[in-house]
């Protein structure tokens, strides 16, 4: 069997032939096929002393345990639909799999040690319930400190061992014996989640609160998934390719409706089945469900995902329907070459792999109204039709009657404006939220002043302040006793004036993998965002709402009396790209923040000149002052 390019293994004995040069340079090529960048000097310092700690332990064994020779190595394995999570070394061995992890810390602190130790478990048990040819295997994580010697320690679940004792800890693992599985097909194997994970999945779904996405019937979102779930069935039967657009304003529920409709296509006779997947580039938001589902089952990365099976790779995703959130922020060719080294953009990739599906294929496209918000986002719609003019097979298109005009492409193009959402579930129905937001972001102060009424009447509160402690407190006296309820604080990624307020976005700034905890925890847990300590940016809250967030205004969008500006952006390291529009790129960014709340929010404008006038044109608006 040939192991797939995207896999850096051998066996035992020929590891122990190669030297360092030899072995360093064939990783290198590896990390740079995975990541498209070199790898830094610590990586490879951390290399070396991987191989050198591995080799002598492994070389002393195999003088006694001549199996040894027989066992497979694998080198920064990614876990499939992973994209940059990989183990350093996977001992394949005849009955189990053995997954180390290096770390060159002489005195690690306790917390960096409970760091590492989840670090590997979680690769380890990732592998478990992920990985189509671990499911039945044993599996074992060992941490690897390659500075201390003597260390041998068993901490739950984890194996923790020295550079010298691993060579005991092998031993031990290392059984002669007939391989009870092959190898090759475990480098090869694909992602398919144990049973028992989807019906788990499908239970919490049907069972349990999404808190950050899940608030309320809306109208229209039922009769939207049941035109889902019957063009999937057209496809299916026909042997077609449909794809399916929805669209709709900040709020309208199209997150709700993606994750409802791979929902419906679990259910069935088959209480583990699954044909359906929920992709979204929103690294946040994917924490953030999964961490509420329990499991990375039905909601992925939408980058892993294309990572796994885009550009020209040969392997197929079990599933036949992938449905896209924000599908308008697909990355185009030129951000696709720079992180994955492969020129298509991902509509094409996922045209291309459609068409290579046995018997049908369907994808389902959530689309938003002006948030792209990243370099590399900006060809929206346009891109899509350009990928059907270059797909190998006839698509039809289902999409609201407004943007059917954009897909001439489209070899069957049906209008079904169901797929257009226009009501806001996020401010309880407050449906003129995101056209004030849109005025007062287009510097329309009169539409921007008469609309602000209609969304009070509706309920929806807007307050402006410029004391941060006066929006912390009102927020914790309102719901002081509301277990259920969220609010935070929201900033900017490039508000760098915070800091001077306390508020620095760059050290308080919660990261993609904190997002689960900080939407969905107890108002109590210090991890959460009623807190009010860290603070979520537009890439970590689009997507996601708060019952009643404070925005933290920046400098980075500033009323200079006439329009709204901001700074110019540093030309980008070489190498890099430089965005086509930056300052729609802002504007952008402060739409994703202006539609993050569910019962209101909180304008915070810091008491600094440089955003006196920016704080008089939203006083301009007529927003109530929040009482001191």
């Amino acid at each position: 069997m040939t192991i797939s390019p995207d896999v850096y293994a051998q066996g035992v004995d020929v590891f122990l032939q190669r030297s360092m040069a030899e072995w360093g340079q064939g990783l290198r090529a590896h990390h740079q096929g995975l990541t498209g960048e070199q790898p830094d000097a610590g990586q490879v310092r951390a290399w070396a002393n991987c191989q050198w700690v591995l080799q002598a332990a492994l070389g002393e064994l195999a003088v006694d345990q001549p199996e040894l020779l027989a066992c497979t190595l694998a080198f920064e394995y990614e876990l499939p639909r992973e994209r940059g999570r990989r183990p350093d070394v996977i001992l394949l061995t005849c009955d189990r799999v053995l997954v180390l992890e290096f770390k060159d810390h002489p005195f690690p602190t306790p917390v960096q040690e409970a760091a590492h130790e989840d670090q590997v478990a979680a690769y380890a048990r990732d592998l478990q319930h992920y990985h189509a040819a671990s499911h039945g295997l044993l599996g074992r994580p060992v941490l690897v400190y390659t500075q201390r010697p003597g260390l041998q320690e068993q901490r739950g679940e984890v194996t923790v061992v020295g550079p010298d004792t691993l060579r005991d800890y092998l031993r031990a693992e290392v059984q002669a014996g007939p391989r009870q599985f092959d190898h090759d097909a475990w480098l090869n194997a694909d992602y398919a989640p144990l049973p028992t994970l989807v019906s788990a999945a499908r239970r919490l779904f049907e069972h349990e609160p999404l808190p950050a996405i899940r608030r309320a019937e809306s109208a229209g979102i039922e009769e939207t998934v049941a035109d889902l779930v019957e063009a999937a069935r057209q496809a299916h039967e026909r042997g077609e390719h449909h794809l399916a657009l929805v669209t709709g304003v900040p709020g309208a529920g199209k997150t709700l409706v993606g994750l409802q409709f791979v929902y419906a296509r679990t259910l069935g006779e088959d209480d583990a089945a699954r044909d359906a997947v929920f992709l979204s580039g929103n690294g946040p938001l994917v924490s953030v469900l999964q961490h509420a589902l329990g499991n990375k089952v039905f909601v992925q990365g939408v980058h892993d995902f294309l990572k796994q099976y885009g550009a020209h790779r040969k392997r197929l995703p079990e599933e036949h329907i992938w449905v896209y959130d924000e599908a308008q922020r697909a990355w185009d060719a030129q951000q696709v070459l720079e992180k994955r080294g492969h020129a298509t953009s991902e509509p094409e990739d996922f045209l291309r792999l459609g068409a290579q599906m046995p018997g049908w294929a369907m994808l389902v496209g959530l689309i938003g109204e002006g948030q792209e918000i990243y370099i590399g986002e900006e060809g929206g719609l346009a891109a899509w039709n350009a990928a059907l003019e270059g797909s190998d097979k006839s698509w039809i298109l289902h999409a609201p009657q407004k943007i059917t005009h954009l897909f001439p492409n489209a070899a069957q193009v049906l209008s079904d404006d169901t797929l257009d959402l226009t009501v806001s579930l996020r401010s309880h129905l407050a449906e003129d939220l995101y056209r004030w937001v849109r005025a007062l972001l287009d510097g329309e102060g009169g539409e921007a002043r008469e609309l602000i009424k209609r969304v009070e009447s509706q309920g929806f509160e807007v307050y402006l302040t410029r004391d941060v402690e006066a929006a912390k407190a009102y927020v914790r006296t309102r719901y002081e006793d509301a277990e259920d309820k969220r609010y935070g604080l929201l900033a900017s990624s490039k508000a760098s004036n915070l800091k001077t307020v306390g508020l620095d976005t760059w050290n308080l700034g919660i990261k993609a993998y904190q997002a689960g905890p900080w939407f969905n925890n107890r108002p109590t847990d210090p991890k959460s965002c009623c807190q009010l300590i860290h603070i979520a940016s537009e890439f970590v809250c689009q997507g996601l709402e708060l019952d009643f967030p404070i925005l933290c205004w920046g400098s980075d969008l500033k009323w200079d009396g006439q329009a709204w500006c901001s700074p110019v952006p540093r030309t980008p390291a070489a190498g890099k790209r430089a965005p086509e529009d930056p300052h729609r790129l802002r504007l952008n960014s402060y739409r994703v923040l202006l539609t993050r709340g569910r019962d209101g929010m909180i304008l915070y404008v810091p008491d600094q000149r440089t955003l006196d006038q920016t704080y008089g044109y939203l006083r301009e608006l007529h927003l109530p002052e929040l009482p001191l």
